[in-house]
Order: structure tokens, then C-alpha cells, then sequence
């Protein structure tokens, strides 16, 4: 049974590190990768780009690369873009025993006890952590930053590559091989000052943002970062 792994997100803009990310963890995980493009986030300020402008570009993002999906249920919901009722929503649809994987930056883990109703988050799935080389997200390191998160995460920690043997419940560190220096806001910064910010996203993705003139882009000539 093949895992699915759901990489959720406002992507404003999707970038090259966006894509880099959902590469890489299909790779090394033999996993379809779900793109989910929020509608409401709950943690974030309001969007710049509208959802299905936000979605399309994904569409366009992802065109041509095997394993790699847009999920549009979140824009579908009235209310926040709650993670745990996203979760019920694919559980209730794909049954019981699909292994289900959530994937999350290290900044979000240490800030997982705000989320809503966040503990129920695995009892749905497994939590997969992309950690930036440089993070430190050992037990020690995250008991000392946010004692209750690790109190909760500690029996369920296991190897990323185990994640495909149960539908749920447990947690793992996937490293990245290499920082990437892709933003959404420091894009968003280039755009609207007039900088050179087309080589941070597809081409595809570039050639949408200028024909709708989105984030403030007005005829700006390709360049590279």
C-alpha cells in the first residue's frame, strides 16, 4: 500500500523549495505527495493571493513530475483550515488502514501545542518533521524548548522509512540534504519592489503571476535571483 504523505500550505507563491521538499520525501519514501493549499490558515496572516490562484499555480508547479498531487479539499470548507479536520476528512474517505502522513517544518513542531485539538492529529496520521540541516529537533533539544510536545511526541518517535507500516500514530525527523534559500515572503519582498525574483519559482508558475499581476508584478523582466 502505497504511503501518501500531505504537505500542506498557503504557497504564496509555490516556490523551488516547495517543490525540492516534495521531491525529495517522495523519493526516499516511495510516497505520493498531496499538496494541500490552505484556504484559512489558522496561523498565519490573511493570504496575498486569492486560493485558486494559490491552487493553480500548484497545478502548474507540479506539471509533468510523477508522484506529486494538489489536494483542493481545504478550499472546499467553510471556516479555518483546521489540519485535524482535514485529517478526519481523508480518514473518513480512505478507510481506516491507509497509512496517512502529515508533513510539517521543525518551526511548526515546536509550536504543535497551539494548533487545534492537536494531539488527535495522531490518532489520524503520522507526523513527518523536515528538518533544515542546522535544526536541532533531537528529544533533548525539543524537551528543553517545548516540554509538553516532546512529553507527547517521545513513544512515538521512529524512522521515517517504518511510517509505511502502520496507518498512524507515529512521528519522524526526515533531514534535507541541503538548505534551500526560496522564500514566499522574501519573493513577495522582490516582487513588490521591483527586484529580480523569477528564478525562485517554475517558469510556469512566473509566467501566471505575471499575466494576472499578482503580488504587485508589472511587466517585470526575467532575471534571476
Amino acid at each position: 500500500m502505497s504511503l501518501r504523505v500531505y504537505y500542506g500550505g498557503t504557497f504564496d507563491p509555490v516556490h523551488a523549495g516547495h517543490l525540492s521538499v516534495a521531491c525529495e520525501v517522495r523519493d526516499a519514501l516511495g510516497a505520493q505527495v498531496f499538496l494541500v493549499p490552505a484556504a484559512d490558515p489558522p496561523h498565519k496572516d490573511a493570504t496575498h493571493a486569492d486560493a485558486e490562484a494559490r491552487a493553480r499555480m500548484l497545478d502548474l508547479a507540479i506539471a509533468g513530475e510523477p508522484g506529486l498531487k494538489v489536494d483542493r479539499r481545504e478550499l472546499h470548507r467553510d471556516g479555518p483550515s483546521y489540519t485535524v479536520d482535514t485529517l478526519r476528512g481523508l480518514r473518513a474517505e480512505l478507510g481506516p488502514e491507509m497509512p496517512l502522513v502529515w508533513m510539517i517544518g521543525g518551526d511548526s513542531l515546536l509550536q504543535l501545542n497551539t494548533w487545534h485539538r492537536w494531539r488527535e492529529l495522531f490518532d489520524l496520521a503520522h507526523v513527518l518533521v523536515v528538518a533544515r540541516p542546522g535544526s536541532h529537533l533531537e528529544p533533548v533539544a525539543v524537551a528543553a524548548a517545548a516540554a509538553e510536545i516532546e512529553a507527547e511526541i517521545a513513544p512515538r518517535r521512529r524512522p521515517a522509512e517504518s511510517l509505511n507500516g502502520a496507518p498512524a500514530g507515529g512521528l519522524a525527523v526526515f533531514p534535507l540534504h541541503r538548505e534551500r534559500p526560496e522564500s514566499s515572503t522574501e519573493l513577495r519582498r522582490r516582487m513588490a519592489a521591483g527586484e529580480p525574483w523569477e528564478a525562485g519559482v517554475p517558469p510556469a508558475v512566473a509566467e501566471y503571476i505575471r499575466r494576472h499581476g499578482l503580488y504587485g508584478v508589472r511587466g517585470v523582466t526575467p532575471a534571476s535571483l
